[in-house]
């Protein structure tokens, strides 16, 4: 390995661990802004929607830390890295990433400046990391009873949001296109609350109730209740273990909607749900 980039991972451990005693959970990026470790699981027959319970590092976001020791830990197993990710929806500032855009043909902050009039709401002071291709990371803070999900250009063409399970690059990182930077400034503030009105239009519209199917009885009922009780850390576990039960009992495709309705309560995405209870119906040799 060449010495700068040496350089650059010790460079950017110094800024992870930074990041970390401003209670900011951190994790080693490549200069391809990926996560720098690889998923232990690569060579698994099936799938395993594991985040970290194996007790070993290349889970993504899910390795990220507060804790220097963990962090150095990280880093000693990712000797390329050159640069952190910053995971959102954390405590304590469960941050939340605007991700404006340099793509050609949109203007993300005159988009965003407008969503502001219509919607009446401003953006207060707040850290704003600049990006090699010029774009912002706007950082905002969320409440922590409230999940956001991750976005790509729903709130306007060229922004994105970076919220519960996704990250931000941090200010520091080198990567193929050049390094991240904060904007003068702003390096000393904390993540700003987020503005409730902007708040509301992160979030997802309000989705059809489905209850549990009246042919699924009582093992469908407790299944879908087991998915609802599953805490951060443990919600694909929970959805891919019930799918697989339901599959097994015969009453898979008619209770796949009540589970991924559940599993969306909880915080996964449509795509995320959908996919575990796939993999479920799979691996009990049944067809999604």
């Amino acid at each position: 390995m060449a010495t700068t980039d040496r350089q650059a991972t010790t460079l950017a451990l110094a800024h992870a661990l930074s990041a970390a005693e401003r209670g900011l959970a951190v994790l080693p990026l490549s200069r391809t802004k990926l996560p720098a470790l690889r998923s232990p699981h690569r060579d698994d027959p099936g799938p395993t929607p594991c985040h970290g319970a194996c007790g070993r590092f290349g889970h993504g976001v899910h390795d990220a830390s507060t804790d220097p020791a963990r962090i150095r830990a990280l880093f000693a197993t990712a000797p390329r890295a050159t640069g952190y990710g910053i995971a959102c929806g954390l405590p304590p500032h469960h941050l939340i990433g605007v991700d404006l855009d340099t793509k050609t043909g949109t203007d993300a902050p005159a988009a965003l400046r407008e969503l502001g009039l219509r919607h009446l709401f401003t953006i207060p002071a707040t850290v704003i990391v600049v990006t090699p291709s010029g774009g912002r990371h706007l950082w905002l803070s969320g409440p922590p009873d409230v999940v956001v999900p991750n976005s790509a250009g729903r709130l306007a063409p060229g922004i994105d949001i970076r919220g519960a399970g996704g990250y931000l690059v941090g200010p520091g990182s080198r990567t193929d296109h050049g390094t991240y930077t904060t904007a003068p400034g702003t390096a000393h503030l904390p993540p700003a609350p987020c503005p409730p009105a902007l708040l509301r239009l992160l979030l997802p519209p309000p989705r059809a109730h489905h209850p549990t199917p009246a042919s699924a009885g009582g093992r469908g009922r407790g299944l879908v209740q087991f998915v609802l009780a599953a805490h951060r850390g443990q919600r694909n576990t929970r959805l891919f273990w019930a799918a697989c039960r339901a599959y097994e009992d015969g009453i898979g495709p008619t209770l796949a909607d009540a589970l991924a309705d559940a599993a969306r309560t909880t915080g996964l995405s449509e795509r995320e749900a959908r996919a575990t209870i796939a993999s479920a119906a799979r691996m009990t040799g049944h067809h999604p």
